[in-house]
C-alpha cells in the first residue's frame, strides 16, 4: 500500500504545482509584458497551423470562382441587371424628391409675401384639348374653392378657378385665348388687359395707345380692377413693344412670370377670408409692427 500511496501523493504533488505554475505565468503575463516575447513565439507557430485549416476552405472558394457554369453566369449577369435597374430606379426617385421639395419650398417663401389666407393645391390633370388651356387641381368645394378664386404658383398668377366640384376645381391659365385679366405697370401704373394667345409662353396687350409709357422688361401686375383678381400680384413681363406709325396701338407681347406648362404645386388665394374659416390654410404672414 505504501508505494501505491506514494506515487498518488508524487502525481497529485505534480498537478498542484502545475496549477501553481500556470497561476504564475496567467499573473505574470496579466500585469507585466515579460511573457510578451514567448506569445509573439508561439503565435508564429501556430499561424502554419491555421493557414493548413483554412486550405479547404480556400480550395473551395477558388473552385467556385473558377469553374462556373455558363448558366451560372447569365443567372448572376441577370440578378446584377435587375438590382442595378432597381437602384437607378431609386436615384431617379430621390432626384424627382429633391426637385419636389424645392418646388414646395420656393411655394412656401412666396406664400409669405401674400396678405391673403391661401390654401396649396396639386395639380392632377391637363384638359387633352391643345386649344384649351385648363387643368385640373385636386381642391374643391369641400375646401373651399369657389368659381373666380385666384390661382398662383411661386412665381405668379397662373389663372382663375372656372368650374368647382366636391374634389376637385377646373382653372382656366392666363395664357388661355379666352382669358383676359386686367394689369397695370408696376413702374408707372399705366393700365392695360392682358389676354392669353394660346401660347403658354406668351400674353398679347390690347388697346395700348401708341403714346403709353411702356418698356421691355416692365413688370405687369394685377390691378384689381373688376374684382376678380386682388391687386399686385406679378402677372407678366414684357418682352417686346413694337410700334408702327401706321397704327394708333402699340403691339406689346409679354411672357407670363409664372411657370404655366411646369408647376404642379399651386396655391388657392382667399382675398379677405380669415384662415380659420378655411381648413389647411396657411397663415396669414405677419408685417412689421407685428399685427396680422
Amino acid at each position: 500500500m505504501k508505494p501505491l500511496f506514494n506515487r498518488g501523493s508524487s502525481a497529485a504533488g505534480r498537478a498542484f504545482l502545475f496549477i501553481v505554475i500556470m497561476m504564475v505565468l496567467v499573473v505574470v503575463g496579466l500585469y507585466t509584458d515579460r511573457l510578451e516575447p514567448l506569445r509573439e513565439k508561439l503565435a508564429q507557430l501556430v499561424t502554419p497551423f491555421y493557414q493548413l485549416t483554412d486550405i479547404p476552405s480556400r480550395v473551395n472558394d477558388w473552385r467556385k470562382d473558377t469553374f462556373v457554369s455558363p448558366m451560372e453566369l447569365k443567372l448572376e449577369n441577370e440578378a446584377l441587371k435587375t438590382e442595378l435597374l432597381i437602384h437607378q430606379r431609386k436615384l431617379q426617385q430621390l432626384a424627382s424628391l429633391a426637385a419636389e421639395n424645392v418646388r414646395l419650398r420656393q411655394l412656401l417663401n412666396a406664400s409669405q409675401t401674400l396678405q391673403d389666407t391661401v390654401l396649396i393645391t396639386e395639380l392632377i390633370g391637363v384638359s387633352p384639348n391643345p386649344l384649351s388651356h385648363k387643368v385640373i387641381i385636386n381642391r374643391g368645394a369641400k375646401d373651399g374653392a369657389f368659381k373666380g378664386q385666384p390661382v398662383l404658383d411661386a412665381f405668379g398668377l397662373m389663372g382663375q378657378v372656372t368650374e368647382v366640384a366636391e374634389h376637385s376645381s377646373t382653372v382656366l391659365l392666363i395664357s388661355d385665348s379666352t382669358h383676359a385679366i386686367p394689369v397695370q405697370v408696376n413702374r408707372n401704373g399705366v393700365r392695360a388687359i392682358a389676354e392669353g394667345t394660346g401660347d403658354l409662353n406668351s400674353l398679347s396687350l390690347r388697346h395700348v395707345s401708341a403714346n403709353t409709357d411702356i418698356r421691355a422688361g416692365d413688370l405687369l401686375v394685377s390691378s384689381g380692377l373688376g374684382d376678380r383678381f386682388p391687386v399686385g400680384y406679378p402677372v407678366a413681363e414684357v418682352l417686346d413693344v413694337v410700334r408702327d406709325p401706321g397704327k394708333a396701338f402699340l403691339t406689346v407681347i409679354a411672357k407670363p412670370m409664372a411657370r404655366l406648362d411646369r408647376s404642379r404645386h399651386l396655391l388657392l388665394v382667399f382675398a379677405d377670408r380669415d384662415r380659420a374659416s378655411v381648413p389647411g390654410a396657411l397663415s396669414l404672414p405677419e408685417n412689421a409692427d407685428g399685427e396680422h
